[in-house]
């Protein structure tokens, strides 16, 4: 699971820690930055597959990629040259040398002479919750050359594994991270063959190495296991190719989503079952009919036997159906991140949905960061989700934004009892309180 996002000089924060929970709420006002996170979480989850820096921040031309918001010069906080962006994540029980949380870092400078971003510093460590230096382990490092002027494509990188009996090294290129190349290395040693070389020494070196290439797989996997879902009526309404089990960010393949969990007869009945309690149709049963093109569109089968194709299906319905088929996906663990998360839901339905996050996120599985505007999805979450509920806040009068969470600010605990927290975020009460404490914070900076 991730645990924590750190974001240095990325866009509006200068130096602000995003802390994750199963279920994390994310709540403020507009322009504040909330959307700036989800900006983060895209930047990350490109790295693992094989993108470019320009292709990760500005798309591709086949379109595969979705760039992140706004300009190459918007990316990085006004009036610097690089942001960092690090994440870490529980590895707990994994058993990998006593290691609880792998922690990876990337720095990324951009050349305002020609606009070309390059790494700068890239890093995963390995280490205990306590802070125990013997218990830390610096898995690798990549740092340009010294001598190393920015240029397309520039292999000036270097990285270095961590091993008890060597030191092994590769250049990469600078405009793309060094974790997408680590395979090859690992490879490329585990696979020395000669009599001379598998000695106690290689063996030594081959174990540490293996416990690198674990933890490297457990990162690889958190960064690429991200859906950014944002849902469109139209896409969730198109056939799909069959095989494909996954709702993508758009809500395209939704037919292909639902018939594999309709495959499972208990799947099935939980996805008729919220179903039917997400909205007033009488749902008995789901078909999925091939058309001349070969691809699988989407039926619903009302109790007095009506049946409705996706087309005629309402946009809340088909809204319903994409969170469904995203939620009850037995096969992915991830993290899905969801803008507006109240978005086209009924205020009297609004409760089963979030009931049905709090339940999923709860078996460890999945992870759900969410932002909202709405009072009602405040009032309606449990304390675990309130534990792990922030609020981004932006001072009108500067542009830097901070991120806090609400059950520290004061006496947020006692005023949720009293007053309810929805009444609190829409009398402005949070942004009000993060303007005394950041000015007040700045005075104590101030005189000391």
């Amino acid at each position: 699971m991730i645990t924590s996002l750190r974001l240095v000089n990325f866009k509006n924060f200068a130096d602000e820690t995003l802390h994750l929970g199963p279920f994390t709420l994310i709540v403020g006002a507009n322009a504040s930055g909330k959307s700036n996170i989800r900006d983060a979480f895209r930047f990350l989850e490109g790295i693992r597959h094989d993108y470019s820096l320009a292709e990760i921040l500005g798309g591709n031309s086949d379109m595969e990629r979705i760039p992140v918001r706004g300009t190459a010069s918007e990316v990085i906080r006004f009036g610097h040259d690089e942001f960092t962006l690090e994440i870490e994540m529980d590895l707990t029980g994994l058993s990998i040398f006593d290691a609880e949380i792998a922690r990876y870092s990337i720095r990324v400078r951009r050349d305002f002479e020609n606009g070309q971003f390059r790494v700068a510093a890239e890093s995963l460590t390995a280490c205990r919750r306590t802070p125990d230096v013997a218990k830390t382990r610096e898995l690798f490092t990549s740092n340009p050359h010294p001598d190393s002027k920015l240029g397309a494509g520039e292999r000036n990188a270097k990285l270095r594994l961590e091993l008890p009996t060597a030191d092994i090294s590769k250049e990469v290129a600078s405009d793309q991270p060094v974790l997408s190349h680590l395979d090859m290395r690992f490879d490329e040693f585990l696979g020395k063959s000669s009599a001379d070389v598998r000695d106690e020494t290689w063996i030594k070196s081959a174990f540490s190495l293996l416990d690198i290439r674990f933890v490297m797989l457990q990162v690889s996997m958190n960064l690429s296991r991200m859906l950014f879902l944002e849902l469109s009526p139209d896409r969730l309404r198109e056939p799909s190719l069959p095989g494909v089990s996954s709702l993508g960010d758009t809500g395209h393949s939704l037919p292909t989503a639902l018939e594999a969990i309709c495959a499972n007869p208990q799947r099935k009945a939980v996805l008729l079952s919220w179903l039917h309690e997400l909205t007033p149709m009488d749902v008995s049963d789901l078909e999925f009919p091939v058309d001349l093109n070969g691809r699988i569109n989407l039926r619903i089968v009302e109790a007095d036997g009506r049946k409705i194709s996706a087309y005629s299906a309402s946009d809340g319905t088909l809204r319903f159906l994409g969170m469904l088929a995203a939620l009850l996906n037995a096969d992915f663990e991830g993290l899905y991140f969801i803008e507006e998360i109240d978005n086209g839901i009924h205020p009297a339905r609004l409760h089963l949905l979030l009931d049905l996050i709090e339940r999923q996120t709860a078996k460890g599985k999945i992870q759900v960061v969410a932002t909202t505007h709405s009072p009602d999805v405040l009032d309606l979450i449990n304390d675990t989700t309130y534990e792990n509920a922030v609020v981004v806040y932006r001072d009108e009068d500067s542009a830097d934004a901070v991120i806090r969470r609400v059950a520290q600010l004061p006496n947020a605990g006692e005023l949720r009892k009293s007053q309810g927290l929805g009444r609190l975020h829409a009398s402005g009460w949070m942004e009000n309180t993060l303007s005394f404490a950041e000015v007040d914070g700045e005075n104590q900076k101030g005189g000391e």
